[in-house]
């Protein structure tokens, strides 16, 4: 009787238990591959997305530097525009001077 227990036994490993263990392998393994591929595959999108969002970023940088002006024209817009402001208002404060004296 211990002989057929025993051929049972090596009977279910070999026709049960391996298969089972190579199908859970193989599972494991397959597993592993797609895993490692939609990896591969983020990362290419993630570069892609990553030099496409610096590219732009540069483009953004020329566009500004073309389009909006520098401190240093600012100041000298600013610097002109006071300059202009004061002679007119001397020119109301002479008009209005002119304009008290001849009406005392």
């Amino acid at each position: 009787m211990q002989t057929t227990w025993t051929i049972d036994v090596i009977w279910w490993i070999t026709a049960v238990e391996l298969p089972a263990l190579a199908g859970l392998f193989w599972l494991t393994w397959r597993n592993r591959q797609d895993a490692d591929e939609e990896i591969e595959e983020a990362r290419r999108g993630y570069e892609l997305g990553h030099n496409q969002l610096r590219e732009n970023l540069s483009a953004f940088k020329l566009e500004v530097a073309k389009t909006y002006a520098s401190i240093a024209y600012l100041k000298e817009v600013e610097r002109r525009l006071t300059s202009h402001l004061i002679r007119i208002e001397n020119k109301l404060d002479n008009v209005g001077h002119a304009s008290v004296g001849d009406g005392s």
